[in-house]
């Protein structure tokens, strides 16, 4: 059976969440990507799963029901980023001017609306969130948001809920 040191392997997924928000923030203020509001979703999920990574690590659980409670938290804060990329990915591939868009920004919408009718907004109707200004590899970047989370979440699995911990 696999044996791995739990807060480091925490600390690692915790790293690689602190990365992903490093490129993102990058991209915005330096090459001058601006985030769309279901990017910006994206973005808390993200630093949700850090957080919960950083916790697993400092708290560091003895027992093996702490280390399952913190893999599945983990999982959960993935899955939920993992949905809203999904979404953000099917309108990315609806052709242009086929999804409604909301006409106003995310910080107007959270001063005029409740924030359940903000995210139904944005999850919903979200035309801007069509555009493709970035890729890699020919895939766009809430693909690669994706396809982290998965990652991320396989890990927080591994660590906390797979492997045994070592002494």
């Amino acid at each position: 059976m696999l044996t791995i040191n739990r807060r480091v392997g925490n600390a690692l997924g915790f790293i690689a969440c602190a990365a992903l928000m490093a490129y993102a923030l990058y991209s915005q203020h330096v090459l001058g990507l601006e985030p769309c509001p279901l990017c910006i979703f994206q973005r808390v999920a993200v630093i949700t799963v850090g957080v919960l990574f950083l916790i697993a690590a400092l708290h560091n659980p003895s027992s093996n029901k702490g280390a399952l409670g913190y893999g599945v938290l983990i999982a959960l804060g993935a899955l939920a980023g993992m949905g809203i990329s999904a979404r953000h990915i099917w309108i990315q591939a609806q052709p242009p001017g086929s999804v409604a868009a909301c006409g106003a920004d995310l910080d107007y919408l959270l001063e005029i609306l409740p924030i359940t009718e903000v995210i139904n907004k944005v999850l919903f109707g979200s035309g801007e969130c069509g555009k493709v200004d970035w890729t890699l590899l020919a895939l766009s970047m809430p693909w690669w948001v994706l396809i982290s989370l998965v990652v991320l979440a396989s890990w927080a699995v591994l660590v906390n809920i797979v492997a045994r911990p070592s002494r």
